[in-house]
């Protein structure tokens, strides 16, 4: 696919992907082992809990490694708008499985608290294990948020907020079993079940996002004013209106009509579209694909021309109207402008036909004298060459 200046390719997009998301993978494998070895060797519910999140971490790893792969292909026959949508399904999933991740250690650790002989003071070193959980997990939070903003991929941002509250979750980890091992043993059982919130809250914070996405919410305010702003500035473009957008993963769609000179060519018309579209892709970071419809009238509320003749139609019914007027049947071409609610025609004879001043206003006068019964039809112009 082709790419504006600034933005990456789809095959770049996803090589940056599964780099960071290797990289993490590797992390969190080798974090979740030792929470989870160490959690039960110190008898830490916490540090357990916090184990089992680092496991969600390496899923969702998993989960974007696969998103990713798709994602990044091009547009095809079954997938036009191509796949970007795989990345906002990974980035629902892995919002549900912090969600369910966060309701099974909130349970566990909530019976623990009301049962007090469930509750025992665990070993240091899992504070150990806590500070090392904490100062990796930061680290690769933020290396990994900084690989999000220069793809633009909301699935590996959501990614990097994982990382964070798993990070923070290790501190509050660090806090519970401090706190148990100064007497308080309720504590770890507490900081479990704060763990458990958090990592639901951050299941929320991404997976409704992605949801709202799958529901083809469009772009926030501030980015509508900016296209707006960008199409407005296209010499030739009168007004727009129907402005409608939609997300698709790290990509925009725009779909916009705009109003132009009535008068004008189709070409000159067809070549406003493509700065409009070029505009666009310049201007605004996320949009990929733009559909530009040219109106030469406002037709938001309801289109003017619906129910007029279409060509074949119109051209039988001026045939029949016009039939035994003189120099008629010499017409060469009919050119229609479907305006007001009306159909003007523009008609083409050849210079011969022209034989003294008052031949032109003659002919045009008698051409438009037969369509007074037709009140679809509104001007007659005629031109000799």
């Amino acid at each position: 696919m082709e790419t504006t200046q600034g933005q990456l390719s789809n095959g770049e997009r996803h090589a940056e992907t599964r780099r960071v998301t290797l990289i993490g993978a590797v992390l969190n494998l080798v974090l979740a082992a030792m929470k989870i070895l160490f959690g039960w060797l110190t008898q830490s519910q916490a540090l357990i809990a916090d184990g089992v999140h680092s496991l969600s971490d390496l899923l969702s790893d998993g989960l974007v490694w696969f998103a990713s792969s798709h994602a990044a292909q091009d547009p095809d026959q079954e997938h036009p708008y191509g796949h970007g949508r795989f990345e906002t399904l990974a980035t629902l999933g892995l919002g549900v499985l912090l969600g369910l991740v966060g309701l099974g250690i909130g349970w566990d650790a909530v019976s623990r608290l009301f049962d007090p002989g469930a509750l025992v003071v665990p070993g240091g070193l899992a504070l150990v294990i806590a500070l090392l959980s904490i100062l990796t997990k930061e680290w690769l939070y933020h290396y990994t948020l900084r690989v999000a903003r220069r793809i633009k991929s909301e699935m590996v941002r959501a990614n990097a907020w994982h990382h964070r509250s798993d990070a923070v979750s290790s501190i509050v980890v660090l806090v519970g079993v401090g706190g148990a091992m100064a007497g308080l043993p309720y504590l770890d059982a507490l900081a479990a079940a704060v763990v458990a919130l958090m990592i639901a809250h951050v299941g929320w914070e991404i997976g409704w996002p992605a949801a709202q996405e799958l529901a083809d919410s469009g772009l926030e305010e501030a980015r509508l004013q900016q296209i707006r702003s960008a199409i407005l500035s296209v010499r030739g473009v009168k007004a727009i209106h129907m402005l409608r957008t939609r997300k698709m993963g790290g990509r925009a769609s725009v779909d916009v009509h705009v109003l132009v000179d009535p008068w004008l060519s189709v070409s000159e018309g067809h070549i406003i579209s493509q700065t409009v579209t070029d505009r666009l892709r310049e201007q605004v970071e996320e949009v990929d694909d733009v559909t530009v419809h040219i109106d030469p009238e406002d037709d938001e509320e309801a289109p003017p021309t619906a129910g007029l003749p279409l060509r074949e139609e119109a051209e039988r019914l001026l045939a029949a109207h016009w039939e035994g007027i003189e120099g008629a049947e010499q017409r060469e071409r009919l050119v229609f402008h479907y305006l007001d609610g009306r159909v003007d025609v523009d008609v083409y004879f050849p210079l011969s036909l022209c034989t003294g001043n008052g031949t032109a206003q003659a002919l045009r006068e008698a051409l438009q004298a037969r369509l007074a019964p037709l009140p679809e039809f509104g001007r007659v112009r005629i031109y000799f060459g």
